[in-house]
C-alpha cells in the first residue's frame, strides 16, 4: 500500500499543480525561444551590423548558443538547492532571473549606439537566461511527477513538457502578429523590443501561481527520512551521489537528449533562416509555418505521454527518434518547394515525432534517480547534453549551408543525432513502473539501487 504521504492528490490538487509548473515553463520558454527567433530575424543586423548579412546571422546564432552553455552552470547549483532545500523555491528563483534577464534584452542599446559594448551586453543576459532554464526544467518536471499518481506519470509530466511548444507558439505568435502590423524598419527600429518587454508581466502573472502550490510530498518524505538517519556524517553533496550511483542514468539521458534537442532546433530555429534565405520564403510566412506547427505539437505532447504509461517509456521514445531521423530529408524537400502547405507539413511531421520524444521524457528522466539526488540527476543529464546537441544545432546547420549550399549535410546531421538516442535508450532499463518513493540510493552497492528502484507501485 502506498503511504499517505507519498499517495496521489486529491484530483482538486494535481491540476494546480501541473498548471504552476506548465505555466512556469511556458514563460521560461517564451523567454528562451523569443531570444532564439529574434536572433534569427533581426538581431543579426542590430548587434552585429559590419558582417556580410550570414555571417551575422552566425553570429547571432553564436550568442544563442551562449545561453546554452550556461545551462550545465544552472543545472548544477539550481539541482544542488534543489535537492537541498527543496523544488518550489528554486523554481521562484528561476522565473525571477529568467523574466528578468528577458525584460533587460528589452531594454538594451543596439551597436548603433554603444558600439561593442552592445553584443556583450547582450551575452551576459543570454547566460543569466541560460542559467536560470538550466535549473528550471528540472524542478518544474518534478514537481509534477512526485506529486502525480504513478500509473498515470507519463501523462502528468508531459504537461510541463508542453511550456515548450507553448512557449514557442506564444514568442512566434507575439513576433508573427509585430511583423505583420508593423513595417520591417518600425520592427527593426523598436517593436522588437515589445515581446522581451512583456516577459515582465508574464513573470508577475508565473509567480502568481507558482507561489500557491506545496512542496513535493515525495521530497518532503525523503528529507524527513534523511534527518531521522543522520548520524553526525555531512551529507554527501547530490552531485556526488549522482556520479557514484547513476552514472549510467546520466549518460542515458544525454544520448537520449541528442535527437531531440538538434532536431527541435532546426526544426524551430534554423528553419527560418533556411527557408528565407533558401526556399525564398518571406519572414512572415516561416514564422507562420512553426506558429502552426507549435501549435500541434502542444496538443500532441500528452497524448504521447499517455501512451507511454501503456507501453513504456522507451518504444514511445525510440519511435520518435527512428522517426526524426527518417523524415530529414523529406523536411527540407518539402521546405525546398518554397510552398506554405509543404512548409507547413514538414514542420509540423517533424514536431509530432519530436513530441514523441520529448513527452515520456519528464517521467523517463525522473524515474532514474534517487529522490534526494533527483534534481541534480535529471538536470545535469539533460542540461549538459544541451551544450553538445541545443547549443550549437543553428550555428552548424548554418555553417554547413553556407559551406555546402545544400540541406543535404544537415539531414545528415540530424540523421547521425537520431543513430546516437536509438543507442541510448535502447541499451536503457524500462522505467515506467517505478515508485519514486522507493527510488533511493543507500550506502549498499549498485545492485540494491536498482533493486529498490525496479519496485513496483501500487
Amino acid at each position: 500500500m502506498a503511504s499517505a504521504a507519498t499517495a496521489p492528490p486529491p484530483p482538486a490538487n494535481l491540476p494546480r499543480i501541473v498548471a504552476a509548473s506548465l505555466i512556469g515553463t511556458t514563460i521560461e520558454w517564451y523567454d528562451f525561444f523569443l531570444y532564439g527567433s529574434a536572433a534569427a530575424l533581426v538581431f543579426n543586423k542590430l548587434f552585429f551590423p559590419d558582417s556580410d548579412p550570414l555571417v551575422g546571422t552566425l553570429l547571432s546564432f553564436l550568442t544563442y548558443a551562449v545561453g546554452f552553455a550556461a545551462r550545465p552552470l544552472g543545472a548544477l547549483v539550481f539541482g544542488h538547492y534543489g535537492d537541498r532545500l527543496g523544488r518550489k523555491k528554486l523554481l521562484v528563483l528561476s522565473l525571477l532571473l529568467m523574466g528578468g534577464a528577458t525584460f533587460a534584452i528589452g531594454l538594451l542599446p543596439t551597436h548603433a549606439t554603444v558600439g561593442a559594448a552592445a553584443p556583450v551586453l547582450l551575452t551576459a543576459l543570454r547566460l543569466v537566461q541560460g542559467f536560470a532554464l538550466g535549473g528550471e526544467w528540472g524542478g518544474a518536471v518534478l514537481l509534477v511527477s512526485e506529486h502525480g499518481d504513478a500509473r498515470r506519470r507519463g501523462f502528468w509530466a508531459a504537461w510541463p513538457q508542453t511550456g515548450a511548444p507553448a512557449g514557442q507558439l506564444l514568442a512566434t505568435g507575439v513576433l508573427s502578429l509585430l511583423t505583420a502590423v508593423l513595417s520591417d524598419d518600425a520592427f527593426g527600429t523598436w517593436g522588437w523590443r515589445i515581446p522581451f518587454l512583456l516577459s515582465g508581466v508574464l513573470v508577475i502573472v508565473g509567480l502568481w501561481i507558482r507561489l500557491s502550490v506545496d512542496e513535493s510530498p515525495v521530497f518532503k518524505e525523503a528529507l524527513e527520512r534523511a534527518e531521522s538517519r543522520r548520524t553526525g556524517e555531512a551529507e554527501k553533496l547530490p552531485i556526488v551521489s549522482v556520479l557514484r550511483h547513476h552514472w549510467r542514468d546520466v549518460l542515458v539521458a544525454m544520448g537520449a537528449r541528442m535527437a531531440e534537442n538538434i532536431s527541435y532546433y532546426v526544426i524551430t530555429a534554423f528553419i527560418l533562416v533556411y527557408a528565407t534565405t533558401s526556399a525564398g520564403v518571406s519572414k512572415q510566412t516561416a514564422l507562420n509555418a512553426v506558429l502552426i506547427g507549435s501549435a500541434v505539437h502542444f496538443a500532441v505532447i500528452p497524448a504521447w505521454g499517455a501512451l507511454s504509461d501503456r507501453v513504456g517509456r522507451r518504444p514511445v521514445y525510440l519511435l520518435g527518434a527512428a522517426g526524426v531521423g527518417l523524415w530529414m530529408f523529406p523536411f527540407f524537400s518539402l521546405v525546398d518547394t518554397g510552398s506554405f502547405g509543404y512548409l507547413v507539413l514538414a514542420v509540423t511531421v517533424g514536431l509530432v515525432l519530436h513530441g514523441a520524444m520529448y513527452a515520456p521524457q519528464a517521467a523517463f528522466f525522473a524515474e532514474m534517480f534517487a529522490t534526494r539526488m533527483r534534481y541534480s540527476g535529471a538536470s545535469i543529464g539533460a542540461q549538459f547534453a544541451s551544450v553538445a546537441a541545443g547549443a550549437p544545432a543553428p550555428l552548424i546547420a548554418t555553417a554547413l549551408l553556407s559551406d555546402y549550399g545544400s540541406s543535404t549535410p544537415i539531414a545528415l546531421y540530424v540523421i547521425a543525432a537520431a543513430v546516437l538516442t536509438l543507442i541510448a535508450v535502447g541499451v536503457a532499463r524500462e522505467t515506467r513502473h517505478r515508485n519514486l518513493a522507493q527510488v533511493e540510493a543507500g550506502d549498499g552497492d549498485q545492485a540494491a539501487v536498482s533493486s529498490a528502484a525496479e519496485a513496483r507501485s501500487v
